[in-house]
């Protein structure tokens, strides 16, 4: 019977876990990108990714164009960064923070002038990455050895400080004897321990391991730094260790006739790797840790040690603008919560989240035993149970709420019980390319169409729009249901044409024609109502079988010739503008909406042969109304009944024209008048010269006056206008006549 033990700390490290969530969360944002290098040094992650769309690319000049761009967890040098700056490229940064805290450290000291010393190997990356920010001289080392040709390159008594650190996944051993050389020979070197806690911890527990099982299995890619590393220290204690990549690699010798079996993996290790490499180990042999434990069960226990993540709970103690800080139960450490790991949405104020004294569930994310911290997680802790919630939501395809936070390519990002839900642009709003934007920022209601994992992506899509359609069917039989002529409602308008603004009455669409938009004759809907308006509206006729709804607009108490009636009576003065000019008079603007006309024959106090002698269009001038009539929406006005009598003229001259019927219409405002249909209006013959004895004896009543028709080309003609609109037709007769003059006044 063997025994198998798997280390505690076999698997992703935080750095390597924070850059593969990023590059899982760039390919379901965007559905692809790259990296600059592979994110990190395991050949079935990178292959993995590039299935979902993540490439990797050697360099800039391999970036395609509007493709999200992703730094490694190992970093790149200063150059690479400078260059992306100046071509304006975007990037997310997803260089592990223990990594670039190295970076600042060798950044700052080297500037001050101090000498840096870098326990690491000089081809990888991140030692690279690390050195690229040295402003002064630099040496690394990778052993005890290399460390001695440098010493004899820099003197103890030098004129530079001594700055050293050592890159993240540095055998800690080595690290240690070669320490103990620099503190005896450089007194006043700064020593930064920059090797990661996660790196110490694994590579401890690999060396007692290995001690102890009499076989080893390493998993891991070949080219990781760390996995090669723990092969090294593995192989020290025990013959029987062997580094494989995945499990197709496990064969059933390695392992054969070993009582106790160890296994460890490198930090950029998948979890999932791990368990397959598990999996088969059942198949090549029983493996318990007494008879009757089954090997499932203790399979299931040991890969509980591979999440070195546990929830813990705490008291929120102090808030700063970047950090919560939080007092662990049962842990002397101090507990922080890094302001992105709050919420899953974009967090401006961390006490939007919590408040100082709230007790709150954590995730411990990284324990760092030299500095005393534990850095903690809301955000994955509230995801863990948002998902559960999700899962139960879209078995029941229940109606879900969240919030718009972000727009990206082809759709949104909802977040919904602190879990990201993607929402595709078509299946976002109603209309057809509707502006995504209008969206950011709203609550919204959704359900969810798609779920599923594999490995550690989750792909979660929703829709919006099939909440809405089943909201507008339902709001479409509320309507249809109490719907009638006359009713009021408020709608929004949606839609403008040149016939007319369609509103949305919530579910139902109804039209306003044009001509139920003003009073006033306009060219296009748009000169009232925008789409987006909200607009009272009423119900002017229905058809149930057609499903068409007729709307009306304008009020009634803003209708011109209502005001015209209410405060303007006959008789009443006005000052009018001149909008437009004719043979037989003018027209002039009383109100909006409402023109009169002044026959030429109340124009001036004198005769006079055209309009055009005495008026032109723009002039206001002051009118007294002397006639309407509403029925047929006519108004005549007159300026000869302000001004004082004219004298009487010494010689013979012609009569005024006498007309039959004064001409009086309404006109839209600034607009030529409209004529319903052509008007003939002749001038009257001049009265002949007369004798004392030939005139008549008395003045001729008005009403007796003739008007003969003018000839039909003197008339303008305009093309007949709508019902609704006003119309210029013939006055009557005794509206407006012309007296004859008295035949006293012929010589």
């Amino acid at each position: 019977m063997s025994k198998i033990i798997v280390a505690d700390t076999a698997g992703f490290c935080f750095g390597v876990n924070r850059a593969v969530n990023i590059a899982f969360e760039v390919a379901g944002k965007h559905s692809g990108g790259c990296t600059l290098g592979p994110i990190i040094h395991n050949k079935e992650m990178v292959a993995e990714l590039a299935d979902m769309g993540v490439g990797v690319v050697d360099n800039i000049d391999g970036i395609g164009e509007n493709t999200p761009v992703i730094i490694r967890s190992h970093g790149v040098e200063r150059s690479v960064y400078d260059e992306l700056n100046s071509r304006g490229i975007d990037y997310i940064d997803a260089t592990c923070p223990f990594v670039a805290k190295i970076h600042q450290i060798v950044r700052e000291n080297s500037e001050r002038g101090d000498i840096i010393l870098l326990a690491g190997d000089s081809n990888h990356p991140e030692v690279q990455g690390i050195v690229s920010n040295c402003a002064g001289n630099y040496y690394t080392f990778n052993n005890e050895e290399e460390l001695q040709e440098i010493i004899k390159i820099i003197p103890a008594e030098n004129n530079n400080g001594i700055c050293v650190v050592a890159q993240t996944t540095f055998n800690e051993k080595i690290w240690k004897k070669c320490l103990k050389i620099i503190k005896k020979l450089y007194t006043n070197a700064k020593i930064f321990d920059t090797i990661c806690n996660a790196t110490s911890k694994r590579q401890a527990e690999a060396h007692t391991l290995s001690t102890q099982c009499d076989c080893m299995i390493v998993i891991g890619d070949r080219s990781s730094s760390n996995t090669n590393k723990l092969f090294s220290i593995c192989k020290n204690n025990c013959d029987r260790t062997w580094l494989i990549q995945t499990a197709d690699e496990l064969d059933g010798a390695m392992i054969a006739d070993a009582e106790t079996i160890g296994v460890t993996a490198g930090a950029s290790t998948p979890d999932r790797i791990i368990k397959e490499v598990l999996d088969k180990m059942s198949d090549l042999t029983t493996s318990s840790v007494n008879e009757t434990e089954n090997f499932e069960e203790m399979l299931e226990e040991s890969l509980k040690s591979l999440n070195t993540n546990e929830r813990v709970m705490g008291t929120v103690a102090s808030i700063t603008p970047n950090e919560v800080y939080v007092e662990v139960d049962g842990r002397k450490q101090t507990g922080f919560i890094p302001i992105d790991e709050l919420s899953a949405a974009p967090v401006a104020n961390a006490e939007d989240i919590v408040k100082v004294g709230d007790r709150v569930e954590l995730l411990i994310m990284k324990t760092n035993d030299v500095e005393g911290t534990i850095m903690l997680s809301k955000r994955r802790v509230d995801a863990q149970k948002g998902y559960e919630e999700l899962e139960k939501a879209y078995e029941a395809k229940e109606i879900l709420t969240g919030k718009v936070t972000e727009v990206v390519s082809g759709g949104v990002i909802v977040v919904s019980n602190d879990i990201r839900v993607f929402i595709p642009a078509s299946q976002a709003t109603l209309e057809r390319d509707a502006n995504l934007e209008d969206l950011k920022g709203q609550e919204v209601r959704f359900r969810l169409i798609e779920m599923s994992q594999r490995g550690r992506r989750r792909k979660i899509i929703g829709s919006i729009k099939s909440v809405l359609r089943d909201e507008n069917a339902a709001k479409r039989a509320a309507f249809w249901e109490s719907a009638e002529v006359g009713k009021t409602y408020t709608g929004t308008v949606r839609t403008l044409t040149s016939y007319g603004a369609f509103v949305d009455l919530g579910g139902v669409s109804g039209m306003i024609h044009i001509s139920e938009l003003s009073w006033l004759r306009i060219k296009h809907p748009s000169e009232v109502v925008n789409v987006g308006d909200t607009v009272e509206v009423y119900i002017k006729d229905i058809n149930p079988e057609t499903k068409k709804i007729s709307l009306g607009y304008k009020k009634t108490e803003d209708n011109p010739w209502l005001i015209l009636e209410q405060q303007y009576p006959v008789g009443t003065i006005v000052q009018a503008k001149i909008v437009g000019l004719t043979a037989f008079g003018a027209f002039a603007n009383i109100i909006p909406g409402i023109d009169g006309l002044i026959h030429i024959s109340q124009i001036s106090n004198k005769r006079i042969e055209k309009p055009s002698d005495e008026l032109k269009v723009g002039d206001v001038v002051d009118a007294k109304i002397i006639a309407i009539d509403f029925e047929k929406k006519r108004v005549s006005l007159s300026i000869r009944a302000l001004l004082p009598e004219a004298q009487p003229v010494k010689e013979t001259e012609e009569a005024p024209a006498a007309v039959e019927d004064e001409v009086v219409a309404v006109a839209e405002p600034d607009a030529a008048p409209v004529i319903s249909e052509s008007v003939e209006v002749e001038e009257a013959p001049a009265v002949e010269e007369a004798t004392a004895e030939e005139a008549p004896a008395e003045e001729a009543p008005a009403e007796e006056a003739a008007v003969e028709e003018a000839p039909a080309e003197e008339a303008p003609t305009v093309e007949e206008a709508p019902a609704e609109e006003a119309v210029v037709e013939e006055a009557p007769a005794e509206e407006a006549a012309v007296e004859e003059a008295p035949a006293a006044d012929a010589e």
